[in-house]
C-alpha cells in the first residue's frame, strides 16, 4: 500500500528529491512543507526501515504509482482465480476451439485455467493426455503449466497459470 503526505506518521524521514537527489534525514513537517512548496506529493516507499525512505514525486506520478501498486496486488498469485473448463473427447472441433478461446481470455485477464477432460478407460486416457499437451502448446503464449498433465481414472487434468 502506498502511504502519502499526511498519512506518513514517522517523525523523521529519509528524503529523496524530485530528480532522485538525496536530501538526507529531515523532519516529517519539513518534508511535507517542501512537498507543498513544490506542489508535489510526499510518498513513503517502505515502512521496513527507520527512518522510512520517502520521496517527492509529482501528483500525476503519485497517482500513476498508486494505480500500478493496485494492479500488482490485484493479480498477485494468491488472489488469482482458477477457472475450470470441462471437456470431453467426443466434442466437435468447433466446441474445442470455443473452449480454447475461452481459456485465452481467462489467461489474458490474469486468472488460471484448469482443464478437466472426461475420459473412459486407458485408451481414452492416453488420447486425453495427448489433447491436454496439445492445448498447453497452443496456449503457451498465454500461460504455462503449473503441474504436469495428471491422468486419473476418469479424467485428465492440467492447470495453466498466466504468463507475466
Amino acid at each position: 500500500m502506498l502511504i502519502m503526505d499526511e498519512q506518513i506518521k514517522a517523525s523523521e524521514v529519509l528524503l529523496t528529491g524530485l530528480d532522485g537527489e538525496d536530501l538526507g534525514i529531515v523532519s516529517r513537517e519539513e518534508a511535507l512543507r517542501m512537498a507543498k512548496e513544490r506542489r508535489v506529493s510526499l510518498v513513503c516507499t517502505s515502512l521496513m526501515t527507520s527512518p522510512p525512505p520517502c520521496k517527492l514525486i509529482g501528483a500525476g506520478a503519485a497517482r500513476q504509482e498508486k494505480q500500478q501498486e493496485k494492479k500488482k496486488t490485484a493479480k498477485s498469485p494468491d488472489k488469482r482465480k482458477v477457472k475450470e473448463i470441462r471437456l470431453t473427447l467426443q466434442m466437435e472441433d468447433h466446441d474445442r476451439e470455443t473452449k480454447q478461446s475461452q481459456a485465452e481470455r481467462i489467461l489474458t485477464k490474469g486468472d488460471s485455467v484448469k482443464f478437466v477432460i472426461q475420459v473412459h478407460g486407458a485408451k481414452e486416457g492416453t488420447a486425453g493426455k495427448e489433447w491436454a499437451e496439445q492445448l498447453c502448446k497452443s496456449l503457451a503464449e498465454y500461460g504455462s503449466k503449473t503441474t504436469g498433465v495428471q491422468v486419473s481414472g476418469k479424467q485428465v487434468v492440467v492447470q495453466l497459470d498466466p504468463i507475466g
